[in-house]
């Protein structure tokens, strides 16, 4: 039986190894870049310093998740610096920076769903479609499965790349996980922008407007990024978003720190006032 023709990228200045966790080309479609590893690295870390130190001061025990994410995107960004200095066909480094740096925003989300929760109690009951407590289980419940699928398929394209196997059928799984994920988080810009039309006289009364307009842009750049991740999917491994970062830094790198940094100068934990929760039962 004949050898496929080999198809991918091969850096021309880094031999591949042939280790036995080595694919025979660079999953990535280019060299991960250390400036940008060492970005992440950098500004996630500051994120999480700025986050932890309002999480104490305001006690806002149920923004810990975003502390959480920063966590993860700081050890995929490390792992994408091993990529670029140690070995870039290695496919555990692959697998691990895609795992860590694609399940981060889940944790983010699961804060920016949260919040959501509270300004609907903040705001009145009545301005909301579904109860806050709804709206947790089901969209994190969401993003959840959407994860999982989405790291079954990442880690099948990394054994078929590793054993020189059509990659179809892992990479159609892991656009299945990013399509379910893109349509349940516009479900919930379309119940956020509900929520914002209903209360609109009320709300900024409580809140005020510059968090309203900070949380929306933060909500629209993490919705960015996991359209860049579905449209780069559905080109497949060798299409021109997976194979030039400049695309990975403007639409998966930059959103999510924009997202990160604009939660921390408008913390909920400063801009929603504790004083004025309406406690409701559902």
């Amino acid at each position: 039986m004949s050898t496929p023709p080999l198809r991918g990228y091969i850096d021309p200045n880094f031999p591949n190894p042939m280790g036995p966790n080595d694919a025979a080309v660079v999953i990535y479609g280019y060299t991960p870049s250390v400036i940008v590893g060492v970005l992440g690295v950098i500004l996630f870390f500051v994120a999480g310093v700025l986050h932890t130190w309002q999480l104490f001061k305001y006690r806002t025990w149920y923004f810990c998740t975003v502390l959480v994410g920063i966590a993860f995107e700081i050890v995929g960004y490390v792992f994408r610096c091993l990529s670029s200095q140690v070995d870039p066909y290695r496919v555990t480094f692959f697998v691990v920076q895609y795992f860590f740096i694609v399940v981060a925003p889940v944790f983010f989300s699961a804060a920016i769903y949260t919040v959501l929760s509270i300004l609907i109690n903040t705001t009145g009951r009545h301005y909301a479609p579904i109860p806050p407590k709804l709206i947790l289980w089901v969209f994190i419940t969401c993003d959840v499965i959407a994860t999982v699928i989405q790291i079954f398929g990442a880690a099948l394209i990394g054994v078929a790349e590793s054993n020189r196997k059509d990659p179809t059928t892992p990479n159609n799984i892991l656009l299945a996980g990013l399509a379910f994920q893109s349509f349940s988080f516009l479900i919930f810009i379309l119940l956020f922008a509900w929520f914002l039309v209903k209360a609109r006289r009320m709300q900024f009364k409580v809140v005020g407007k510059s968090f309203y307009v900070a949380f929306s842009a933060g909500v629209v750049l993490v919705y960015l990024r996991v359209c860049f991740r579905l449209a780069e999917t559905a080109q497949g491994l060798y299409g021109d978003l997976s194979t030039h970062e400049v695309f990975f830094g403007c639409l998966e790198f930059a959103p999510v720190v924009g997202a990160i940094f604009l939660l921390a100068a408008w913390h909920p934990g400063r801009c929603i006032p504790r004083s004025r929760l309406v406690h409701v039962d559902n």
